[in-house]
């Protein structure tokens, strides 16, 4: 049985419930309410009942002339394109979108007919998170736009043609790499669903490993970390979860992914340690259950969690979307908000998501004189190597390792110095 399509007047009037129950102010939801008065007088005039993708593109092509997030715009456009988004995740019951597209995906090759195929592939074969997905996307409309710009098509590629791509700007020194293996997979998966007669994959030259020279992380004290802790209210619902969340990403180093994917099941309580395979790398690490850990998820199962929903933890607690699974750009806003709130010096200037909190963490143990190996193993790195990127950033460690510079009793040094004298 098809889903009956909601009409615009009920989606705006899901749009304002949903303001509502996440407590938006009444200067902000006065604004949006004056866009949605001509959205909906757009649509009554162009006899459009369902506001989709396309219907919010076109309404913002119309009345601002694009509907592609851009900071060079005026807050009028930025605010209209917002509430045009909002509007559209509704009609669709997904949640509201973390921001904006920046980019519109248009593919010009033979790209454009299995571009979909594709991606579907890597969600629904290969298992690839959202994210991950996304970046294959990327990676493909860009070599799309190369070989258009080349008057070119995926079959008339070669050796030379294909290093020129990931030598151009659409290709970075940092993503030469990654976008070497994502072609090389497009390649081998248009020709094993019979697109191209020819497995061009093999044409993708190995990248030859090399340092990229590594840049110093962002991080912050201990001191600091305590204090964005303890800036999360824990009065409401929300606050509970936010505090467990900052715990997880302070105290054991985890990824967004991971505290968006952490289970009741990953716990033992008799033995008090969670047990988790890594999202990213896929490593399975092993935790002691702290204290402070427990006595959050005790906290939060107890007062704060909505029943029912995903089977995760950590969930949503919007009102269209209460108990479903969190987005790794919510987590990355919950830190953000906790260094906000603690008044943390110039943390806008520097990386301010859960991984600065990974990188606090292993930085401050290396301070506290823990060995390197222990280090990754509590991260998950499958090698000693990536965290060894920390050494860098302990200064006071880095001094012990300097020498003397010895002094100078040439007679020729001598000599110069006098001449100059």
């Amino acid at each position: 049985m098809k889903e009956k399509t909601k009409l615009i007047e009920d989606v705006i009037d899901d749009f304002f419930d949903e303001l509502d129950q996440r407590g938006y102010g009444q200067n902000t939801k006065w604004c949006y309410k004056k866009i949605c008065r001509s959205i909906l007088a757009w649509c009554c005039k162009n006899e459009i009942a369902e506001f989709n993708e396309s219907a919010a593109n076109r309404y913002c092509d119309e009345n601002i002339n694009g509907h592609i997030c851009n900071s060079s715009e005026s807050l009028h456009y930025k605010k209209t394109l917002r509430v045009a988004r909002m509007l559209m995740c509704l009609n669709k019951g997904e949640d509201f979108e973390f921001r904006a597209p920046r980019i519109e995906y248009e593919f010009k090759t033979i790209i454009n007919d299995h571009i979909a195929g594709y991606l579907s592939y890597c969600t629904n074969i290969k298992g690839l998170s959202k994210t991950t997905v996304e970046g294959r996307r990327l990676a493909t409309f860009r070599l799309d736009k190369y070989l258009s710009e080349q008057v070119m098509e995926l079959g008339d590629v070669d050796v030379e043609a294909l290093e020129a791509f990931f030598s151009s700007a659409y290709c970075t020194k940092a993503s030469r790499h990654s976008y070497k293996t994502i072609i090389k997979e497009l390649y081998r998966y248009l020709y094993d669903n019979g697109v191209l007669d020819k497995d061009y994959s093999t044409l993708v030259l190995k990248e030859p490993k090399a340092h990229l020279g590594t840049k110093v992380p962002s991080t912050y004290t201990e001191d600091e970390i305590k204090r964005m802790i303890n800036a999360v209210g824990r009065s409401s619902a929300k606050g509970k979860r936010d505090y467990l969340v900052m715990l997880l990403a302070a105290e054991y180093g985890w990824r967004a992914s991971d505290i968006t994917s952490f289970r009741l099941d990953q716990i033992d309580w008799e033995r008090n340690t969670i047990s988790m395979v890594q999202y990213k790398t896929g490593v399975p690490v092993e935790f002691p259950l702290l204290a402070s850990v427990g006595n959050a998820i005790i906290d939060y199962l107890k007062h704060g969690r909505p029943a029912g929903g995903c089977d995760v933890l950590i969930v949503n607690h919007e009102n269209t979307h209460k108990g479903k699974k969190l987005e790794s750009p919510t987590i990355h806003s919950i830190v953000s908000k906790a260094m906000s709130t603690a008044n943390i010096a110039n943390w806008k200037d520097k990386r301010h998501g859960p991984h600065s909190l990974r990188h606090s963490l292993a930085t401050n143990m290396l301070k506290q004189n823990v060995a390197i190996p222990i280090i990754s193993t509590i991260l998950g790195h499958q090698s000693t190597e990536t965290t060894k990127t920390y050494i860098g950033v302990d200064i006071p460690k880095l001094r012990l390792c300097s020498l003397p510079v010895p002094e100078l009793k040439s007679s020729h040094f001598q000599i110069k110095k006098e001449a100059t004298v």
